[in-house]
């Protein structure tokens, strides 16, 4: 590879993050607009104790706020991750932690249950919360069943998110990991290529692969 086309495909992966970022402060930004609306409303009516709990979310979707800036720009630099062994079933709850109740049936089968993987935890988690989102809102407004399931193998972990949603047109089935492919109208076409940037940053691979309904995604990983 030339220097010119290392240099426009170190521009382009930084429009990506730039734009992923962009993508995942809106939504944070949007907490942070109703806390402080319901935080004002209590202070109006005198009732300071009840706003704590706004203030308390408004703080802590400003620290989100702040890890998204921190991780997603050292990625985007090629910064040599820190990562750490963690209980995959813990970082798996942890990435559908802001899901409304009933977004979707979950369905976890992790073998063996203390699994862990070797991982930056924030950008995993955020792997993950791509992968349950683009499930949840393909089904929209039907919440779907999304299964995880993850196992040791003799190389590594291998991890498959799968749902029962409508699944990824033919057409765009080889296409589903590029920068602004989107089956959904109105989709930013941005998760999964942050899910295959981050999966590669740890050493491993993301792939769309065949299944009987719905769309299931294998990430696989090297060993702890």
């Amino acid at each position: 590879m030339s220097s010119d086309d290392d240099a426009r495909e170190r521009l382009a992966g930084l429009g990506e993050i730039a734009a992923e970022i962009a993508h995942e402060l809106r939504n944070v930004l949007q907490v942070i607009s109703s806390s402080a609306y319901l935080a004002r409303q209590d202070a109006t009516r005198g009732d300071a104790s009840a706003a704590l709990p706004h203030v308390a979310k408004i703080e802590r979707s400003a620290r989100i706020a702040h890890g998204i800036v921190d991780d997603l720009m050292g990625l985007a630099r090629g910064e040599t991750l820190h990562t750490e062994p963690v209980l995959l079933a813990e970082l798996v709850l942890a990435a559908r932690d802001d899901f409304a109740p009933g977004a979707a049936d979950w369905d976890d089968a992790v073998e063996p249950h203390d699994l862990r993987v070797r991982c930056h935890p924030g950008l995993f988690v955020r792997l993950l919360r791509g992968l349950y989102e683009n499930s949840v809102q393909a089904s929209a407004p039907r919440a779907p069943c999304i299964a995880t399931r993850a196992s040791a193998t003799a190389s590594g972990v291998v991890i498959e998110v799968g749902d029962d949603g409508p699944g990824v047109p033919e057409p765009l089935a080889h296409r589903v990991f590029e920068p602004l492919v989107s089956a959904r109208p109105g989709g930013t076409g941005l998760g999964l290529a942050l899910a295959r940037r981050i999966a590669a940053a740890h050493g491993g691979s993301i792939a769309l692969v065949p299944a009987d309904g719905g769309a299931t995604f294998r990430l696989e990983l090297p060993q702890v």
